[in-house]
């Protein structure tokens, strides 16, 4: 299938966190995303792997995307070498995005940054014509993205761009909270973590409102970019 946008996140809800506000205002303008979890977010305190791909597809099912899938890398001990960007490959020329998001250049969560490069890598591999991936059997058509977008995590990252995404964050808090294993639930008896108070929530939209002002809108989500960002005309700046 055909995409507009592959966002792709080592872990389940890395997407959802840092950029589903986004995602759900391109597929209002019409577009086509789906999002890759390369992990099934194994090591993580809360739940279990199991847990997290049903909130996972649940999260799909609110955004609204074509399709959503989770490859098995190795939670924590992935590494940037020819198998995984493989695999990486064969997914961007089965769907082959014009565009794709993916994690931040640099984080807390160390497996963040390695997957962003990892990401990176595959991107620019999947364009050349002498590496050989096989779906169901038959040669893919090499396909590299236009652009990648690194969308912004816990580090308060200086971006490259925001993207206005006022009218769809009800419904990101929606896709956030469909993890019901891992973020703010006053009845849970699991451990605590990092990202399972409700502070957390509370200073995710307070970085979203200070991106958000910094153009005159409510909130906004964050981008990164490893390149210039060109525009036909200056009003096509807010």
């Amino acid at each position: 299938m055909k995409l507009d946008i592959l966002a792709i996140g080592i872990h389940p809800d890395d997407v959802e966190l840092s950029c589903s506000g986004t995602i759900l205002k391109h597929i209002a303008l019409g577009k086509k995303v789906g999002i890759l979890d390369l992990s099934h977010g194994e090591l993580g305190t809360r739940g279990n792997a199991e847990l997290r791909s049903k909130e996972a597809h649940a999260a799909a099912k609110i955004l609204g995307i074509e399709t959503r899938t989770q490859l098995n890398f190795k939670d924590g001990f992935f590494e940037n070498n020819e198998a995984h960007q493989l695999e990486i490959i064969k997914q961007i020329r089965l769907h082959k995005p014009e565009i794709v998001l993916c994690n931040a250049i640099a984080d807390r969560h160390p497996d963040h940054g390695r997957a962003s490069k990892l990401t990176s890598d595959a991107c620019f591999y999947s364009g050349l014509v002498k590496i050989e991936t096989f779906d169901d059997k038959e040669i893919q058509t090499p396909w590299r993205p236009k652009v990648i977008y690194n969308y912004i995590q816990d580090y308060f990252i200086k971006p490259d761009f925001v993207v206005d995404i006022t009218e769809f964050i009800k419904k990101k808090h929606e896709c956030i909270m469909a993890y019901s294993s891992q973020f703010y639930n006053p009845i849970s008896n699991e451990p605590q973590t990092p990202i399972s108070s409700k502070e957390f929530i509370e200073s995710l939209n307070s970085k979203m409102s200070i991106w958000g002002r910094s153009i005159g809108v409510a909130y906004a989500e964050g981008f990164t970019v490893n390149r210039y960002i060109g525009i036909k005309n200056l009003f096509d700046l807010v």
